[in-house]
């Protein structure tokens, strides 16, 4: 086997690998040789059966299986040579072999851009001080109290209006006939939290328990159901009942309730701790991306598009969710499939230049990750989505993202390495919008 490397880009490498037949027959005679061994083939006892049976019996799966069993073999063994790590999937560009002939193929991939790194050690950053407003805590108290409260039916006879919880029973009809899934019985609706359509709970505003009212209903364009989306239909509602929130007053049983708190004091103090300590992050996670920002404006190099265009695929699935989350879907957004790919590019170009320099920065300071610590981080993940930890794993290890795991806990260990390193300068916050 002899090979040759083009550099394509600085960043893409192609390989063309020219094979002997003679090591076509070697490959092909394994193949065979292990087919032979189980073949069951009539007239012939097993692992006895001729060779040429076994190829002609098999030939598209034997020489498929030679085929690629070659190629990744020399794969590994050139990559092993040349000392590279490819960052993308390997594109092969290879036919089937043929016997008494020689084989020929190519494969392509991108690797880690090289570039010189500036000073990443000593830089100087400003960082917001952490400043709790006693109103934040007010705020969380209020939240908390919202959760804890008990619905309580209202035996008052008044319209339902903002703010009641409304019992329901209702029904979709199109051209006379109910539609199926666009139905429900004594479904709790509350009022004036953006949770329905505005146009749903203008139906129901205003009615008394007992009264049935029947209006049409037009669902928005960008609505996530494709079917239903611009389509006009009949809601037929009947109110039963309206409910109010009973909140609970702030006392030491409140706060025994809320999490075991022995005082309302000592939840606010934990409300507070809790509050502190996230936004430290936060404030801490600005500092951190402005001494990154200040390093990347330092290098220029070419990016690895295979990355960037995986990177994309990343945030439109994120976009989606997103908007799945809203009611609405990605057609909403009246963007062809392109442009809103090329909308996320820069940000996708950012993110994928960022991880290239901390890996870089964490391969300078020779930073290693413990197979414990990306334990950690799946059971993290585990413990936060309510999944199995095992199960994650297995997921991460059967669809090859350990590795790229593994590169974001480096990345990790390389921006807290720039950070411990800084001059951090504590500055007031920022005054609030519209304070």
């Amino acid at each position: 086997m002899e090979y040759k490397v083009e550099e394509l880009s600085p960043v893409k490498r192609k390989v063309a690998v020219e094979v002997s037949v003679e090591e076509v027959h070697a490959a092909l005679a394994a193949t065979v040789a292990l087919y032979r061994k189980g073949a069951d083939i009539k007239g012939f006892r097993k692992g006895k059966v001729p060779s040429s049976v076994v190829e002609a019996k098999y030939r598209k799966q034997i020489y498929g299986e030679a085929t690629t069993d070659l190629i990744n073999y020399h794969i590994n063994d050139i990559l092993g040579e040349l000392k590279l790590s490819p960052l993308s999937r390997i594109d092969v560009d290879a036919k089937e072999m043929e016997r008494d002939e020689n084989f020929s193929y190519s494969f392509s991939f991108e690797i880690a851009p090289s570039f010189d790194l500036p000073e990443y050690k000593g830089l100087a950053v400003e960082e917001e001080d952490v400043v709790v407003d006693p109103q934040q805590v007010e705020d969380v108290i209020e939240r908390i109290r919202q959760n804890m409260a008990k619905t309580v039916i209202i035996k008052e006879e008044r319209p339902a209006a903002t703010g009641d919880i409304a019992v329901i029973d209702f029904q979709a009809f199109q051209d006379g006939a109910a539609m199926e899934g666009i139905a429900a019985n004594k479904f709790e609706l509350p009022l004036g939290e953006g949770n329905s359509l505005p146009e749903f709970e203008d139906i129901v505003i205003g009615m008394t328990p007992g009264e049935t009212r029947e209006n049409a209903l037009t669902f928005p364009a960008d609505f996530i159901n494709d079917k239903l989306a611009g389509q006009t239909v009949s809601m037929q509602v009947t109110l039963h009942a309206i409910k109010a929130r009973n909140l609970p007053e702030v006392d030491d049983d409140f706060a025994d309730q809320a999490g075991g708190y022995s005082s309302v004091q000592d939840l606010k103090d934990a409300i507070e701790k809790s509050y502190v300590s996230t936004r430290k992050q936060l404030v801490k996670g600005d500092a951190q991306k402005k001494l990154l920002d200040g390093i990347k404006a330092e290098i220029s190099f070419e990016l690895p598009q295979s990355i960037v265009e995986e990177q994309i695929d990343k945030q439109i699935v994120e976009l989606q969710g997103k908007l799945e989350r809203q009611g609405k879907s990605l057609d909403s957004l009246g963007r062809t499939p392109a442009e809103l790919r090329e909308e996320n590019r820069a940000q996708a170009e950012d993110v994928v230049k960022s991880s290239l320099v901390l890996l870089a920065i964490a391969n300078a300071e020779n930073l290693t990750v413990d197979p414990q610590e990306v334990d950690l981080v799946l059971q993290k993940m585990a413990a936060s989505t309510g999944q199995d930890f095992h199960s994650i794993k297995d997921y991460y290890e059967q669809h090859n993202l350990m590795i790229p795991l593994k590169d974001r806990v480096l990345a990790d260990k390389a921006m807290e390495l720039i950070y411990e390193n800084a001059t951090v300068t504590t500055v007031p916050p920022a005054a609030a919008p519209n304070a």
